[in-house]
């Protein structure tokens, strides 16, 4: 078989697997879903508090744990969860699928009540873990908004451009696009945060070196909701099948 058949026929064959998951096995699902949220967020701010104790205050060191933590987790994570819900793990890659039309808006839904749940477990088990109060508050101070959000809207269109550009050229090859993509704009953003509105939630319940200040929560969602609208209109017509 051409290669380029190949290759189609994969694409169409996620892009079904997207349609039918959440029908057939709901629970499971949103089980997925949940659990692969909540142990994203558990590498971010579990690595995140490694790194402080460990770098010494090198600060390239405590961001480094950080990046191999969450590219090592993300490319597990959808691998193992992916047959079971997609492994979207993120509201906006979500709210993208339902628009798109791969998604019914109820299922659309609970995934992302599903997410938003995990990640907050997540936050509040990784400051268990380390004998840390349950919910804490970022005492970090604000910098000027306007350079983040642009930032943030830049990295989240960029994340579903990777997501949908790899469906349509190789499916199989997202696991490892997304697991490069997420930890790399960790080292070339301001303020990073992963382009997910359920991690920006749960950032906002920890005061942990990758806590984030609250006034920017409501901020980096408009961000991230205005990239998911980009990304509607943009990149179906830029990966057609």
């Amino acid at each position: 078989m051409p290669i380029r058949s190949r290759i189609a026929r994969a694409a169409q064959s996620s892009r079904s697997s997207l349609r039918s998951i959440a029908p057939d096995q709901p629970r499971r699902a949103l089980v997925a879903e949940a659990m692969g949220t909540g142990f994203l967020v558990i590498a971010l701010v579990g690595s995140g508090i490694v790194g402080a104790s460990l770098a010494g205050g090198i600060a390239a060191l405590a961001v480094l744990f950080t990046v191999v933590a969450v590219a090592c987790v993300l490319y597990a994570l959808i691998t193992v969860f992916g047959p079971l819900s997609g492994g979207h793990f993120n509201p906006a890659v979500t709210a993208a699928f339902v628009l798109r039309g791969d998604m019914a808006k109820r299922t659309g839904l609970a995934y992302v009540i599903a997410q938003v749940l995990g990640a907050c477990a997540g936050v509040i088990l990784a400051h268990l873990m380390f004998g840390l109060p349950p919910v804490q508050m970022s005492s970090s101070l604000p910098a000027p908004g306007l350079p983040r959000f642009g930032a943030e809207l830049v990295v989240s269109f960029g994340l579903l451009m990777v997501i949908f550009g790899g469906l349509a050229a190789r499916a199989e090859s997202v696991p490892a696009l997304v697991s490069l993509y997420v930890p790399a704009t960790y080292l070339v953003t301001a303020e990073p945060n992963l382009a997910n509105p359920a991690v920006t939630l749960a950032r906002g319940l920890s005061g942990s070196t990758v806590g984030l200040w609250p006034g920017y929560v409501v901020m980096f969602l408009v961000a991230q909701v205005v990239a998911v609208g980009l990304a509607t209109v943009i990149l179906p017509r830029l990966f057609r099948d």
